[in-house]
């Protein structure tokens, strides 16, 4: 089972951080790894609203995924279901409001099947890394001067 958790603080207003990271357009400029994003359907972000994802994988090789939103608490969380894709990781993400701003988690949980059972320690220690950097840059692009306000 990989199951990570990442923390970071972001000296910005959970409601602007939470509709930054919502907003499926704002996707690749803080997720590192994205390369595109496409919503399925029309009409407000919603819970079972889906978003066709294309990453850079391995390699420089460019894997797609078909997420689906599972959870959509306005300002406080934010979770997305892995439909389809190499990996079946599921992404959860809380916005906790604190005096000098958010404390954002995001966590990652799935259970690998097949051959990538095998690499689960390796997985792990990727997608920690991976969330931890998507994290990073997320604080980079919200705190930079002029930074977007949603």
């Amino acid at each position: 089972m990989i199951d990570v958790t990442v923390h970071n603080d972001i000296a910005r207003p959970a409601p602007e951080v939470f509709a930054f990271v919502t907003d499926p357009d704002n996707l690749p400029a803080w997720r590192t790894n994205t390369v595109s994003v496409r919503r399925e359907d029309d009409g407000p972000l919603a819970v079972g609203s889906r978003l066709r994802e294309v990453h850079r994988g391995p390699g420089g090789r460019e894997l797609a995924s078909l997420v689906e939103v599972a959870e959509l608490e306005p300002d406080r969380v934010f979770a997305l279901r892995m439909l389809e894709g190499p990996l079946p990781i599921h992404a959860r993400i809380t916005f906790d409001a604190t005096p000098d701003g958010t404390h954002v988690a995001f966590t990652a949980h799935g259970q690998p099947s097949g051959p990538m059972r095998l690499v689960q320690p390796l997985l792990r220690r990727v997608v920690r890394r991976q969330c931890a950097a998507h994290l990073a840059q997320l604080k980079r692009v919200m705190q930079q001067p002029g930074a977007p306000v949603p």
